[in-house]
């Protein structure tokens, strides 16, 4: 692979990365549209909760483990043979799904699917700093961070779009159209590398049986772990404490090999460092952001997937416009990209500060202020991390940089999905206990309450009244918890800004040629 990016774009290459984009864009959709589709997709293929929650999370564990691996893949089949392949396969797995004969048969597809869908996003990063010249890489990043923070926004409308107007089918569907135009965009744009089969030669062996049934138990374990009370249960001890163990050996490994799936010597760079400890809490604050509105209106007020899409196409549309003019903020010599990152760190901040108020009185148009901000804070904290991490690095080392971005980023959902599930649990039965004993501890209480309810001024049907009260004690501690998520995130934020002061060293525009050696 070349060690220098080109000097200038041509068509040619820009419909290649178009291409590449698109697959992204596509692997991202199939995950977060399913996920909203997620109960409809069940009842018609009559599938239990319980085997529904297997289902994501096997897709999530082979998504993720792909990503720590996809960028060796890229380098030794080569990135336009090895993309298209997973393009391919992506589409023609999402046709098989409605059609898997049992259940079975779905895992199987839906886990070769996951894989597939996490071979793509890295891609993007890894051609974006191959091909891009220095004038214009931040774009091309704008474009990587596109997927990240438009994706999830997106998805809910498209959901809608699927389960109320067409079928729960194209939840799947949607990919293969997608994926055609993005496979041919490739093959014709990219340029065809020989293969690197000498590779395997030197093939991590160890690595590979270490690292991905690592990857897979422990997230399997963050999954599942709040359905099974965590280390209460042998299963989800087993899968976390092994998977950690299995973690610590592969990365001994890779010190020591000499074709190693990870470089860790690439982590003495301040600035790559410093990305991949941020990354966690940014992607964790916006995944909060993004999906407590919609459990609040889904369990408060009843909204389906339909009547919540607006508040998500409110922040998603503007973000094709905020991405260009962060990135263009950014490849200004003159700013410095660390205050950007901190000035959208506090934009989510605020968010979350503001939605810590909630109380059962507010409605969809309530929540539009406060998600504005996320308008300007997404992209203003996803472009700097990208920027400070891709700085710290060549274009020959670009696989395995993308192989820690994207890896991190992959276990960073899961591990966003993990804590706000553990939050609302716990948080739930505190609000719970005492709310129930404060009634419990006054008896008297719950009769004049009874009283107050609109009976016509009387309790003429206790259990009815029963029911009210335990209606209105479900919804007053669903609130109380939420408050307590988005509370639970500040901390997070100040944490993330005092790294700013301490670790990042300044860096310039890749066009620009930095005054000192970026970090």
């Amino acid at each position: 692979m070349a060690g220098l990016a080109p000097d200038r774009l041509s068509l040619r290459i820009t419909l290649g990365l178009l291409g590449v984009l698109l697959a992204s864009f596509t692997s991202g959709l199939n995950e977060y549209v399913a996920a909203n589709a997620f109960m409809d997709i069940r009842g018609n293929l009559y599938i239990g909760y319980d085997e529904g929650s297997w289902l994501s999370a096997c897709y999530s564990a082979a998504q993720v483990s792909a990503m720590a691996f996809a960028p060796w893949c890229s380098y030794t089949f080569s990135i336009r043979r090895f993309t298209m392949f997973c393009i391919g396969a992506l589409a023609v797995l999402g046709f098989l799904c409605p059609f898997a004969p049992d259940l079975p048969a779905l895992f199987v597809l839906r886990t070769l699917q996951g894989l597939m869908a996490g071979c793509l996003p890295p891609m993007l990063m890894t051609v974006a700093l191959r091909f891009l010249p220095a004038g214009v890489r931040l774009y091309g990043l704008g474009a990587y961070a596109f997927t990240a923070t438009f994706t999830p926004n997106i998805a809910v409308p498209l959901a809608a779009l699927w389960t109320g107007y067409a079928s729960w089918e194209w939840a799947f569907w949607q990919a293969i159209p997608l994926c055609t135009v993005a496979c041919l965009l490739v093959g014709y744009g990219l340029p065809q590398d020989p293969l690197h089969l000498e590779r395997f030669e030197k093939f991590d062996t160890v690595g590979l049986l270490t690292g991905l049934p690592g990857l897979c138990m422990v997230i399997l374990g963050l999954l599942k772990g709040d359905h099974y009370n965590w280390f209460d249960s042998p299963l989800i001890f087993m899968l976390i404490v092994g998977g950690c163990g299995l973690l610590v050996a592969f990365f001994i490994n890779e010190w020591t090999h000499p074709v190693p799936f990870f470089r860790l010597d690439i982590l003495r760079r301040r600035n790559f460092t410093h990305a991949l400890l941020t990354l966690p809490g940014v992607l964790i604050m916006m995944g909060v952001i993004i999906e407590v509105p919609n459990q609040y209106l889904s369990h408060i007020h009843g909204y389906r997937p339909l009547e919540s899409a607006p508040l998500m196409l409110m922040v998603a549309l503007p973000q094709l416009a905020g991405l260009v003019l962060v990135a263009a903020l950014c490849n200004l010599p003159r700013v410095d990209c660390r205050w950007v990152l901190a000035a959208g760190i506090s934009c989510c901040a605020l968010t979350c500060l503001g939605f810590s108020y909630l109380d059962t009185d507010w409605t969809r148009h309530n929540f539009y202020a406060l998600m504005a901000l996320q308008i300007v804070g997404q992209p203003m904290a996803i472009i700097p991390l990208l920027m400070l991490a891709t700085g710290a690095v060549v274009p020959a080392e670009g696989v395995f940089a993308s192989s820690w971005f994207n890896t991190t980023r992959g276990i960073s959902s899961v591990f966003e999905h993990s804590l706000l599930s553990y939050l609302v649990t716990d948080r739930g039965r505190f609000h719970s206990d005492v709310m129930t004993g404060q009634l419990g501890d006054a008896p008297q209480n719950l009769a004049l309450y009874l009283e107050t309810l609109p009976y016509g001024g009387h309790v003429a049907d206790p259990a009815a009244g029963l029911q009210v009260l335990a209606r209105q004690i479900h919804e007053q501690v669903l609130v109380l918890t939420l408050s307590d998520v988005f509370w639970f995130m500040l901390p997070i934020a100040s944490l993330l800004l005092l790294l700013i002061t301490v670790i990042p060293s300044r860096i310039y525009p890749p066009s620009v040629p930095s005054p000192v050696p970026a970090a």
